[in-house]
């Protein structure tokens, strides 16, 4: 694997995000990606040096990324959005892409998942409640999604991306496309939070530290140049 080290940064990783990759997109729905990409190491020891921060661009679609370091980071706290980028649809990775993906069993940790997950899912509950952007549809299904595919987590320690393939895909679809009453759809997710809680108290899985940082560790050791 050899870096591009005349590049000040390096894609490892993107993923194709939102409704095309649940499989619950309209006409109207743009296309959505996350993207990991490694910074020269050399950068992380001059004075003054702080992870990049988050970007996000416009174009053809809407594009979030993270400098590897910041997405593990983030990956430990169990992060719904993060941990989905290491299960969506692949536009483009490497081998440090790939090694990445198959990190996702040493990442997570089942308090800090639901801690995380349901955190997120309430912030769509709350754009629900107040039509945010006039789109309450939207926001009732990444509500339940989000809880839906926390369940997942803790069931098998993954969760599906295309969701519309699941048991509750078929009333997802019915909630995105606003066919739908609001008891139902709370009574919904207070039954999958409640799922989840259950689920927490007897899920064994633990993030792996040290697995983590030998990967940290060997892809900053290659994007170290010369």
């Amino acid at each position: 694997m050899d870096p591009r080290a005349h590049d000040r940064t390096h894609t490892i990783l993107k993923v194709l995000v939102g409704s095309h990759a649940h499989g619950l997109a309209s006409d109207e729905s743009d296309r959505d990606y996350r993207r990991v990409y490694v910074i020269p190491t050399e950068e992380m020891f001059q004075l003054g040096f702080k992870y990049p921060a988050t970007q996000w661009t416009k174009g053809d679609g809407d594009e979030t990324a993270w400098e590897v370091g910041q997405f593990l980071l983030l990956a430990t706290q169990g992060h719904p959005l993060i941990l989905e980028t290491l299960l969506a649809p692949v536009i483009t990775a490497d081998e440090w892409g790939e090694q990445l993906r198959v990190l996702l069993p040493a990442l997570w940790s089942p308090q800090k998942a639901f801690e995380a997950f349901t955190n997120y899912a309430n912030n769509q509950r709350t754009k629900l409640l107040d039509k945010k952007d006039g789109r309450p549809a939207k926001y009732a299904a990444a509500y339940i999604r989000v809880l839906y595919n926390l369940c997942e987590l803790l069931k098998s320690g993954s969760f599906h991306i295309r969701i519309a393939d699941t048991s509750a895909g078929e009333r997802l679809t019915h909630i995105k496309n606003g066919q739908y009453r609001l008891g139902e759809v709370m009574d919904w997710g207070e039954e999958l939070t409640q799922q989840a809680q259950q689920l927490t108290s007897k899920c064994r899985d633990e993030s792996d530290r040290p697995r983590i940082n030998a990967f940290l560790v060997a892809i900053r050791r290659a994007f170290l140049t010369p």
